[in-house]
């Protein structure tokens, strides 16, 4: 099966670049906004050699995983533009549960698989990591902002020897190819973006992601370059940072590092 848009996508105007094999592509979404390109379009590739994810740490994407980027040349500030990240995490989920429902009508009598969204960007199954979000963004010509939002996801193979658990769909049972993974991304995406609106919908998203949530009222523990903040995972605020509440009752505003929950808070800690 190829790589093709949903027809939501489609007539919501959105663009498809299809790669056999490539470096990133958030970055190649980059190179084209930086001569030009608008948007909106998605890139994907069946193979993805030097892909990235958050704190420049590697995302090799093998034949048979999801790497894609979506680009979009928007009107807003970069801190409001970070919010869309939220929007793609419920996406992404979305699609998840689409088509894990479409491989359990395929196959009566196998589990019902949950997926959780862990701050910021990651997706959770199986008791691992399956997905993962990065976005970035850079000021192109008239002051416009390109917005590049890249997506990874273990479908056929998880990697080994990472810092923390990794599964993929098919490890949790669900047998499906990356191509219908897209597919309902797109979908879903169209819906998620319709809904931030520039900003205007966090409060939705916001709403929507908290639904989702891995983690919300357990013990995390944050740990950003050298420093570790520790407490209860209260909630998200406004502007998408994770509120922790400290054992001395502070409530403290994180918008970036490493979480961890539970028995792993402490590890993290460490």
């Amino acid at each position: 099966m190829a790589f093709s848009l949903g027809p939501r996508a489609a007539s919501a105007g959105y663009r498809l670049a299809v790669f056999d094999r490539i470096g990133s592509t958030n970055a190649e979404a980059l190179v084209r906004a930086r001569a030009g390109e608008t948007g909106p379009i998605w890139l994907v590739a069946a193979e993805q050699t030097a892909g990235r994810g958050r704190r420049q740490r590697s995302w090799i994407s093998p034949r048979g995983n999801l790497a894609c980027s979506v680009l979009e040349v928007i009107d807003t500030s970069p801190a409001v533009a970070a919010t869309l990240s939220f929007a793609a995490g419920l996406a992404l989920e979305a699609a998840l549960r689409t088509v894990s429902l479409e491989a359990r009508m395929r196959s009566p009598g196998s589990e019902n698989v949950t997926f959780h969204l862990k701050w910021p960007n990651d997706v959770l199954a199986g008791g691992g990591k399956l997905a993962g979000v990065l976005l970035e963004a850079e000021t192109v010509a008239q002051g416009r902002l390109a917005v590049v939002v890249g997506t990874g996801v273990n479908v056929a193979a998880a990697p080994g020897g990472m810092p923390y658990p990794a599964v993929s769909l098919r490890d949790i049972g669900i047998d499906i190819g990356a191509e219908d993974l897209f597919r309902a991304l797109t979908e879903a995406w169209a819906e998620f973006r319709a809904i931030w609106d520039n900003g205007h919908g966090f409060g939705e998203i916001r709403r929507l992601w908290l639904d989702r949530a891995a983690g919300v009222g357990q013990h995390v523990s944050i740990r950003s370059n050298s420093s570790t903040i520790s407490g209860l995972f209260d909630t998200i605020d406004k502007d998408g940072c994770l509120i922790v509440v400290t054992s001395d009752g502070r409530r403290v505003a994180v918008s970036a590092g490493d979480v961890y929950f539970g028995a792993a808070a402490s590890v993290g800690a460490t």
